[in-house]
């Protein structure tokens, strides 16, 4: 086997509508960073631990982009420390619909406990436990 070329995620990028607004939706809900960057600070990106997601209006996306940035196509797996039924009722106490879960699934690095719902585009959320 190969010795791995790549040693670890950066960013990725969601395609939303609003940046803005998905930007207070994971800052509300997750207590992600909310962060400014670019000439003038016009991108935004949600920064959490070493990651950052950046947010791309779906309909100006930066360029190189892929073939399709359309709103709503993302499905992410996110990890918390906070037991995910714990979440659940708090997302859910503040207005947000849980989908599923608990349910056990498989990560990258074996079993987790996993909530699902979705942000204001519609882009998958799952929020999980190492378990």
């Amino acid at each position: 086997m190969t010795e791995p070329l790549i040693a670890s995620l950066d960013h990725l990028v969601l395609y939303v509508a609003d940046p803005e607004a998905t930007a207070a939706f994971y800052h509300r809900h997750f207590g992600m960073e909310i962060v400014r960057f670019g000439e003038g600070g016009t991108r935004l990106a949600l920064g959490f631990g070493a990651q950052k997601i950046n947010l791309h209006a779906s309909s100006a996306p930066f360029r190189p982009h892929s073939d399709n940035p359309a709103a709503g196509a993302g499905d992410l797996c996110l990890l918390t420390e906070v037991p995910v039924a714990e979440l659940r009722l708090r997302l859910e106490a503040e207005g947000v619909l849980v989908e599923e879960g608990p349910v056990p699934r498989t990560g990258a690095t074996g079993p987790i406990l996993s909530i699902y719902l979705r942000d204001p585009d519609g882009n998958l959320i799952e929020i999980a436990n190492r378990a």
